[in-house]
């Protein structure tokens, strides 16, 4: 779900740490591993070499804004309890053909942290049918009641990366996985400490899918060393409108 590899544009680096760290308050481009040589020319076509778009589809994207906000998802937000929830980012995931690639067992948390834990829900919308062999999404159910066991934080100033990982990653058990297909226009919400992952997309058809992930604010502090932060060009916007 994050990609934490330098960011490659044609044959120009984009600054590829600061390029990821600034990318909470704007529309930018990541793109997938191996679609480039060594000159830094694509291998395949440039649109069939994306992975994701984000981190702030939610508002500065007319559509994606209009989504995030719509009343069917605040509705949901109301049923679910959230009284002051805030959209802290979004993401156009395309999961393409052939490459696009496996996102390994994580916890949201682990990248979106708060005090106290649970008060991180993810939104993901199927734009297209998710199937287990485009790489449709697999939980670990019963999971989100553990807790997590590592984060990644900020790194130090003048470290060799952007991001760094405190804590350990435990082992999963594959066989304690199962698989949500799910069709085009359908929702799954994602508690931020459930365990999930996807595979690799083998397939000839895209899988594309809209994300957002929503804060509860009401008594919550979001670590000031999470990767993503908000900014006074975009705080995190009210869910609600």
């Amino acid at each position: 779900m994050f990609c934490l590899c330098c960011i490659l544009l044609g044959k120009k680096m984009q600054g590829s740490s600061d390029y990821f760290l600034t990318s909470g308050d704007k529309i930018r481009f990541f793109f997938e591993k191996g679609v480039l040589d060594k000159k830094g020319n694509f291998l395949i076509p440039k649109e069939k070499s994306i992975s994701k778009i984000g981190h702030a589809l939610h508002a500065y994207d007319p559509v994606f804004k209009q989504i995030t906000h719509s009343s069917k998802v605040q509705e949901l937000g109301r049923k679910l309890g959230l009284e002051r929830p805030v959209v802290v980012q979004s993401m156009y995931i395309f999961k393409q053909p052939g490459i696009g690639g496996e996102v390994t067992p994580h916890q949201d948390a682990t990248f979106l942290h708060t005090e106290p834990l649970g008060r991180i829900l993810g939104f993901w919308i199927a734009l297209e049918d998710a199937t287990q062999e485009n790489g449709c999404l697999w939980f670990i159910p019963g999971s989100h009641t553990n807790g997590i066991t590592r984060r990644m934080v900020r790194a130090p100033s003048g470290a060799s990366t952007c991001v760094e990982f405190v804590g350990s990653e435990p082992a999963y058990d594959d066989s304690q996985f199962i698989p949500l297909p799910i069709k085009k226009g359908g929702l799954i919400l994602i508690h931020g400490e459930v365990v999930h992952k996807s595979e690799l997309n083998s397939s000839e058809s895209s899988r594309h899918a809209f994300t957002f992930h929503v804060m509860e604010a009401k008594g919550t502090t979001w670590s000031k060393e999470n990767w993503l932060q908000p900014t006074p060009e975009l705080p995190f916007p009210s869910l609600y409108t």
